[in-house]
């Protein structure tokens, strides 16, 4: 038996025992990371079963020496595992009890030894942290906390105004951030949580109906199902974006998407909202004003998170007030379970894909939002970027990120929930933390999953009165048009030249006009279409930039700075 493990294992044996008595805790940690596969073929090859308990022999003499070797000189890597007196069967070669444990030492090695670098640096959050591990759990898992706090107040304030399932709009927004980074590899610090972009076409196509006191609180559960398939296909359009920048380059593709055209139609989005603003007002101007006033103080006057979190602050305060006022309705609370399935077939796009009026119609109208979403979801890779110091337009690429962000879409419209983008709230956190590491963002994503899965925190969301949310879209939604007259000045449109007079004009009248009388309806194969504002807006401004002479947009691929960014865009 000895000679067999000499002859098989002598030399790794004759190293490992070097390396113990050296003491050099790192190299004999990558020296076993083939632990198991040497443990292994030495019971499966071994000619001497009986002997394939021999690494039970010394665990019964603990070398007191080499334990107190572990607790002074490296007792991080080195409590791993024992180390025993293998002196007292083969002297020359104390390697060979290393190997018959190096199933423990191989699960905990690696780990080990970033411990002890971590344990032995101080951590310079003034250069920002890359790798959260080195935080230790506990404060991993309270950075995901606040990660999805700056999130939260944002993403389930989209189904408050259209009527869709807070629960699978948390779902959808974890699932979606998760499908994200693993398309992305793992790299980009972004969470993906509820589109504002996209509440102009949920006004046109599944508007809100009136309850018994003339409030519009009630959801169109008919038409929902349509706007979610449509929000499905819009998502399909980044996926054809990233394979055209992955063919043709992003400058020739973002050629066809200058400024002139997505700003005029993000300030369209804004303003075809602001009635349904007031109407929500209208319920409870106090309790409006209260929210109103806190976002706005919240926004010039805070602090740190406080000036992260508006929206979130803004409902809590106008909350309370409403609770000392006995607005807020608790039955719901009570009748709710505590555990649920946060998915219902009923309002899923899965099922309403059946190629109806409806659905035709919710395409055209849905479907040109992706246009403008796109550019928001440029500006917000390279706001990312900026604040991180990692160009993730060019690593892993735009066309990366926008599959992602379009898959997640696309998942999300499948479900029953709404667009997804990437939130510019989560990129004011991680300047905020100097907390880097996309596993923060990840933990965030899962503490989204497990809320959905509980309808009494849903119902608890739901008992938000109706003039809080009046209060809040009021300056949202002329913050979505400030967000398109930002992109235009930015980016220094010349409004003395014609051609762009003659693009934002078209696309502003197109917009609201057709809007105001319901869209453009026409047949198509006997099959009656409906084109909305926005979408006729798209249209006509795309095809103009592409006909009339002097379009000199060049898109700068070095930081991608010249595309709306979404960090107002949720306030």
């Amino acid at each position: 038996m000895v000679g067999y493990i000499i002859v098989r294992f002598g030399l790794d044996c004759k190293r490992a025992g070097a390396i113990f008595r050296a003491g050099n805790t790192g190299e004999l940690c990558k020296m076993v990371a083939h632990g198991p596969k040497v443990c292994y073929n030495l019971l499966k090859d071994c000619p001497l079963r009986p002997f394939a308990g021999l690494g039970r022999r010394f665990g019964k003499s603990l070398n007191e020496r080499g334990a107190h070797h572990a607790a002074q000189e490296s007792s991080t890597a080195l409590h791993c595992t024992s180390h025993f007196r293998a002196e007292s069967l083969f002297p020359n070669f104390r390697g060979i009890a290393v190997l018959l444990t190096a199933v423990p030492l191989f699960l905990g090695c690696e780990f080990c030894r970033r411990q002890k670098n971590f344990m032995s640096e101080k951590i310079d959050y003034s250069k920002g942290v890359y790798d959260a591990r080195q935080l230790g759990a506990g404060r991993m898992f309270i950075l995901g906390v606040q990660h999805m706090f700056a999130m939260f107040g944002a993403t389930v304030l989209v189904p408050l105004l259209t009527g869709l399932s807070v629960s699978t709009t948390l779902l959808c927004a974890g699932l979606g951030t998760l499908l994200f980074h693993l398309i992305t590899k793992k790299k980009v610090p972004a969470f993906l949580g509820s589109s504002f972009a996209y509440l102009g076409g949920f006004s046109i196509v599944a508007p809100m109906l009136a309850d018994a006191d003339g409030n519009l609180t009630v959801a169109n559960t008919k038409m929902l199902p349509y706007a979610c398939a449509a929000i499905a296909f819009s998502g399909l359009v980044y996926l054809a974006a990233s394979v055209l920048i992955s063919t043709f380059g992003i400058r020739r593709i973002m050629k066809f998407f200058p400024p002139v055209v997505t700003g005029p139609i993000i300030i369209s989005i804004g303003l075809i909202l602001a009635p349904s603003a007031v109407s929500n007002c209208q319920a409870n101007w106090l309790l409006a004003f209260v929210a109103l006033g806190t976002v706005v103080v919240c926004n010039i006057w805070g602090k740190g998170m406080v000036k992260i979190l508006p929206i979130l602050i803004g409902v809590l305060v106008s909350y309370a007030v409403a609770l000392v006022t006995g607005a807020v309705d608790f039955e719901r609370i009570a009748s709710a379970a505590w555990f649920g399935i946060p998915l219902h077939k009923e309002a899923m796009g899965l099922f309403a894909i059946d190629g109806s009026p409806e659905f035709i119609s919710a395409l055209f109208t849905i479907i040109p939002i992706a246009l403008a979403t796109m550019m928001e979801h440029v500006g917000d890779i390279a706001a990312i970027s900026a604040t991180v110091g990692h160009n993730y337009i060019n690593d892993p690429g735009l066309n990366r990120t926008l599959m992602g962000d379009g898959l997640a879409t696309a998942l999300a419209g499948l479900l029953g929930g709404p667009a997804n983008t990437t939130y510019g709230e989560n990129t004011g956190v991680l300047a905020l933390s100097k907390i880097y590491d996309p596993l923060v963002i990840r933990i965030a994503a899962v503490l989204a999953i497990i809320l959905s899965f509980s309808p009494k925190f849903e119902a608890v969301i739901n008992t938000i009165p109706t003039g809080i949310i009046g209060g809040i879209s009021f300056v949202l939604y002329g913050m979505i048009s400030a967000i398109g007259v930002r992109n235009v000045v930015e980016n220094q449109v010349d409004f003395t030249n014609s051609r762009n007079l003659i693009i934002a004009a078209v696309i502003l009248v197109s917009a609201l006009g057709f809007n105001s009388v319901g869209g453009l309806t026409f047949a198509v194969a006997g099959v009656s279409v409906n084109l909305s504002g926005l979408a006729i807006a798209a249209i006509v401004g795309i095809l103009l930039n592409a006909i009339l002479p002097g379009n000199d947009y060049e898109f700068d691929s070095a930081d991608g700075a010249d595309a709306p960014s979404s960090g107002n865009l949720q306030v």
